[in-house]
């Protein structure tokens, strides 16, 4: 019993090191590449996320906007 324990674990552990498959397909990538994809593509959407991220972080200014800690002006 012990060594098929072993056995078991040892093919579990091994198991991992395999390559796995990529989970997009090729024929898939043409999409995801396509501009309306990307999420930064509204500046306007993204400097107000990068605002919020900033004020709220506190560990640094908030890129020369004002507003206190709460994230808003």
């Amino acid at each position: 019993m012990k060594p098929t324990l072993m056995l078991m674990l040892c093919a579990a552990a091994l198991s991992g090191c395999a390559i796995p498959e990529p989970w997009v397909a090729p024929y898939e990538r043409e999409r995801l590449a396509d501009p309306m994809m990307n999420p930064g593509r509204d500046q306007l959407a993204a400097r107000h996320r990068e605002h919020v991220y900033t004020v709220r972080e506190a560990a640094r200014g908030a890129n020369g906007v004002q507003g206190g800690g709460c994230g808003c002006n």
